[in-house]
């Protein structure tokens, strides 16, 4: 994934209402008016979220017939979680490391009493 890639993606998911959206196509695909059933926006406003969406390549749009249903893609989700796991290593690492520490420090705090 290139980084710009992965700034599309986090930029979409930096907003609620567009994580909202992701949630309830994770359910299934869902039309434009579905999505905006429970936000209080326009069908505009609903749209530009789901531009902002698809542009990240995290949706796509058919078009079947009058209806346009939007559908969750699962590989941007998936490459945002790889590149967030190496840092959940490294801080677990580290956490491993802090807690060796503090170990040995309480050890050697039993020891002076």
């Amino acid at each position: 994934m290139s980084s710009d890639q992965l700034s599309l993606t986090f930029a979409a998911l930096g907003d609620p209402t567009r994580r909202a959206i992701l949630a309830h196509l994770a359910k299934g695909e869902a039309s434009v008016t579905e999505l905006a059933k429970p936000f209080e926006m326009s069908l505009p406003a609903i749209s530009k979220h789901l531009k902002v969406l698809e542009r990240a390549g995290l949706i796509v749009q058919s078009r079947k017939a009058q209806w346009r249903p939007c559908q969750i893609k699962a590989q941007p989700l998936k490459d945002a979680a790889d590149w967030i796991e190496q840092y959940r290593q490294f801080w677990e690492e580290n956490l491993d490391r802090l807690d060796d520490y503090l170990h040995v420090l309480q050890t050697q705090e039993e020891q002076d009493e």
